[in-house]
């Protein structure tokens, strides 16, 4: 049994795993050398060269360009990547004929999330937008491995905030928005460490639910708060029945105590500036006319 198991075990295929330095690794691929570009190239460029030395100092402006501080340049010499990947900030040199470069932006960019209609795990619709934060963190593979970075993040992040969302049930999107935002974050950033992007930061901004379910949730809410209003009053109730009984044992075990609280009443009586006060005798003075 044991030797079917490992005849089993090395027949079936392992699984691929990515390496840790795959963006590394795909960088240094697309940054060919410059012996890459053959003979034709090698004489293109010696020709570019001699037209450059031929017009100055006209060709100079043509062949200095200037990167600002957040942005790199990627230098493309006949179609290939130049050896060194993105340059910048400051000056750099091209070959007027040859060479082209482009700019790429490597501040952090933020975008909303357009309201997405999501089905919840509950069979709940509702719409959740949210917004995004993210930055270029290799230009060479953002330039080279997809066509628009940007847009393709703006898609990512609304597919990605669906496919969450729909595992998810309601009472879930509306206290957990810590959780979901941290998970796709997560998904985000593996998904785009290939186009050399970093998603540094995703918010769900609103959650907005159905009319009919609103009043739902609210005649719950509400229903709920005067169920714990009917328990709090009954709890005072209650309490004070005990209060009153321990005081009346009390008074009976003392009749002056009965008098005094009598006066006590008399006198709240004509604070309040009452017309008609009612003085309560005690029983002991009618005890004489009663026996007559």
């Amino acid at each position: 049994m044991a030797s079917f198991n490992e005849e089993t075990a090395m027949r079936e295929p392992k699984k691929r795993e990515r390496p840790t330095g795959s963006s590394k690794h795909d960088m240094e691929v697309l940054e060919s050398e410059d012996s890459g570009i053959g003979l034709c190239g090698w004489l293109l460029v010696a020709f570019s060269i001699l037209l450059m030395l031929a017009t100055l100092p006209i060709s100079i402006w043509m062949c200095i360009k200037i990167v600002k501080e957040y942005e790199r340049a990627i230098i493309f010499r006949l179609g290939r990547i130049l050896r060194g990947g993105a340059k910048g900030p400051g000056l750099f040199f091209i070959l007027p004929c040859t060479d082209s470069f482009i700019n790429v932006d490597m501040r952090t960019i933020t975008f909303d999330i357009p309201p997405q209609e999501v089905l919840t795990k509950d069979s709940v619709t509702v719409s959740v937008d949210g917004v995004v934060y993210y930055r270029v963190q290799n230009a060479t593979l953002a330039v080279a491995n997809i066509t628009n970075a940007d847009a393709a993040t703006r898609l990512l992040a609304q597919t990605t905030l669906r496919n969450v969302l729909g595992t998810k049930n309601l009472a879930e999107i509306l206290s957990d928005r810590e959780e979901i935002a941290h998970s796709m974050q997560s998904t985000l950033d593996d998904a785009t460490d290939d186009w050399g992007i970093k998603v540094e930061r995703v918010e769900i901004k609103d959650v907005k639910l159905p009319l009919q379910l609103q009043r739902a949730m609210a005649a719950e809410a509400e229903a709920s708060r005067e169920a714990r209003a009917k328990v709090i009053a009954a709890e005072g109730e209650m309490n004070a029945s005990r209060a009153l009984k321990e005081a009346s044992l009390v008074i009976a075990e003392s009749p002056s105590a009965l008098q005094l609280r009598y006066l006590q009443t008399l006198n709240t009586i004509a604070a309040e500036k009452n017309s008609t006060i009612i003085f309560p005798l005690p029983l002991e003075m009618m005890q004489g006319f009663m026996k007559h």
